[in-house]
């Protein structure tokens, strides 16, 4: 026998109080949900009883037949969901009902907005299902005992959700857990036979094991199972209704709403596997934490393996759901094994295959279902430019943009570009920038807003990364309108600017240099500006400023690189700066010309005091 502990109160963590509060109040429209949440943790539990067995079967004690049980009293206005898996320990249920231990929570409480909605789906995509009981329960008791653990070790939970709980060890012969819902006077009616066995038929007929419930008749007993009990992907599609496949999207990802489409297929030969792979309507709200695991769940022969394995989708596709079942892997297959699997990897490349020809699809038959694809995922989906050189050219051809056609639209593809490029035109000309805003404004746009010719505009952190990899788009080279001499050939070829610059001029840049010292590689006359009167260009083969920014808000170290100036030698300002006589006054408007050339790429100043300074006394000059 253990030493007994006694009975003692405990405070919620204060994150689990903010989410109680949020799970009462924001899932209340769809009070249903709780239902189906329980008997998924049940389902859980199953699965990872399962696994564990797997080395070491004692585990089963005897009982290797893993069911949940929904229970009810009408008098008693009560309802109970039980199970006979893995079940919890004593610390395990204070880490998992008293406190959200998991990475990403503070990612989680930032992503709230107050919004019922929204934050309803953000609750389940947290996996926090549980407290969804609270919903419809003024107070709520767990039962469990892990399995493998003596008799005398279970663990008795009890809480109103109001911001305590009380924990005491109990005697609990049978493994599992058993969640006892006390129901609020208001919810009472749900607690009879025909009610729950249609909540369980709506929500949880896919769970690939039984749901019992006691059987109808007042001289009847025993249990009967309400649900299919049948792994929903060992099915044939065309037995399977879309409500089915959303009510398992809705397991296995948490999520209150319906993904946006999904592909189900079953292989069969050499290598035997079947994959049904959902693609959700929002981004997870971890998607960007470099801690959180992304993945899709691992079953072998339909034995759960595991969660979030991220070895059977590539990185850029971590935002699709769902399942991944082997005929040809071994039972006891480790994330170790899975990195060097040549099976995992057959998996891995088909699978990826089979999102993109979804991807495909709605790009081409649901234009507006792919605009929330690209809106959600693209960001993420440009990452595979990168990554997975084989399906470059299909991820291009998915790719949308904004650009100076028409600056309000976010769907532009690379299709349609080239197909409003001039017959001579030979780049895809595009400008990076910390923002969209920014890139619009660009005082390098202006010799291509005059000449009509389309520029992309982008502002993603990973386009910096991502353009460099694509290279080109059928035949057409991607060329930064920020860097290196600008050569617009024939679209060009009416432009004064084209032309060398007059000889008098000469003698300005060089002065400018000389001004400007070690900030600048060169000065030079420009043949992109027509209304601005400089910009800064990076060297052909320098890194870009717009890139330099990006590395040092990462700790990088970056090597000096200094951009170049070119001035508009027909602009107003620079004619006059032409005409400044003492050195002091001209260096005060050279300076100024390279702040504000160094502002409109979205740089910061090195010393924005002295800018502020010498522009007030420019004002002072003109106005005495």
């Amino acid at each position: 026998m253990t030493e007994e502990i006694k009975k003692e109160t405990r405070g919620f963590q204060s994150e689990v109080k903010q989410l109680l509060d949020l799970v009462i109040h924001s899932l209340y429209s769809n009070k249903e949900v709780f239902l189906r949440e329980l008997i998924s943790n049940a389902s859980d539990a199953a699965d990872k009883l399962r696994f564990a067995a797997l080395s070491s079967d004692g585990l089963y004690e005897q009982e290797p037949d893993l069911k949940i049980e929904v229970d009810f009293s009408e008098s008693q206005g009560s309802i109970t969901v039980r199970d006979n898996g893995i079940g919890m320990s004593y610390d395990e249920v204070v880490e998992n009902l008293g406190t959200i231990a998991k990475s990403g929570t503070k990612e989680f409480f930032n992503a709230l907005t107050g919004d019922a909605q929204t934050d309803a789906q953000l609750i389940g995509q947290f996996g926090v299902g549980f407290y969804s009981a609270f919903i419809v329960a003024e107070r709520v008791t767990v039962r469990t005992r892990k399995a493998g653990l003596p008799e005398d070790e279970g663990v008795l939970w009890e809480s109103d959700g109001k911001g305590e709980y009380a924990i005491q060890r109990l005697a609990k012969k049978l493994r599992g857990t058993e969640v006892v819902l006390h129901l609020r006077d208001e919810e009472k009616k749900l607690a009879n036979n025909y009610t729950l066995r249609g909540l369980i038929r709506k929500y949880s007929d896919h769970i690939g094991l039984p749901i019992e419930m006691p059987k109808e008749g007042e001289d009847v007993v025993g249990y009967e199972t309400v649900n299919t009990a049948t792994a929903l992907w060992t099915r044939a599609k065309k037995d399977i209704s879309g409500d089915e496949y959303n009510e398992f999207y809705n397991h296995i990802a948490h999520d209150f709403e319906p993904p946006l489409t999904w592909t189900h297929n079953k292989v069969e030969g050499k290598l035997e596997y079947t994959t049904l792979l959902f693609i959700p309507k929002h981004a997870p709200f971890d998607m960007w934490d470099r801690e959180a695991k992304h993945g899709v769940k691992l079953y072998v022969r339909r034995v759960f393996i595991m969660d979030d394995a991220e070895q059977l989708l590539p990185r850029y596709l971590r935002f699709v759901r769902g399942i991944v079942d082997s005929n040809d892997l071994p039972l006891n297959v480790s994330r170790e094994i899975l990195q060097h699997d040549k099976a995992i990897e057959t998996i891995r490349t088909a699978s990826a295959k089979r999102i993109l020809s979804k991807l495909e699809d709605l790009a081409a038959n649901s234009v507006e279902d792919y605009r929330v694809v690209w809106k959600e995922f693209g960001r993420v989906l440009k990452e595979g430019i990168i990554e997975d050189i084989a399906n470059k050219e299909r991820i291009a051809k998915l790719m949308r943009f904004t650009t100076t056609h028409d600056e309000t639209n976010e769907t532009v593809s690379l299709a349609d570009y080239l197909s409003r490029m001039p017959e001579q035109q030979k780049h895809i000309y595009y400008v990076v920038a910390e923002n969209l805003g920014t890139a619009a404004s660009s005082p390098h746009l202006e010799i291509f807003r005059e000449k009509e010719i389309e520029v992309v505009l982008l502002a993603d952190p990973v386009d910096e990364w991502m353009v460099p990899h694509l290279e080109e788009f059928e035949g057409k080279a991607f060329k930064s309108i920020t860097k290196g001499d600008l050569e617009l050939g024939e679209l060009g070829k009416e432009d004064s600017s084209e032309s060398p610059p007059p000889e008098e001029f000469e003698a300005l840049t060089k002065r400018i240099k000389e001004t400007l010292d070690d900030k600048v590689k060169d000065v030079r006359t420009t043949r992109r500006l027509t209304n601005s009167p400089a910009c800064l260009i990076a060297d052909e083969n320098d890194m870009g400023m717009n890139m330099q920014r990006i590395l040092q808000a990462a700790g990088q170290d970056m090597p000096s690189t200094k951009p170049i100036l070119e001035i508009n030698a027909s602009h107003p300002i620079v004619m006059k700066l032409a005409e400044q006589d003492t050195d002091e006054q001209f260096a005060d408007w050279v300076q100024i010309l390279f702040d504000q050339a160094v502002l409109s790429e979205g740089g910061k100043l090195e010393n924005p005091a002295a800018f502020v300074q010498r522009l007030n006394q420019m004002f002072l000059q003109f106005s005495s």
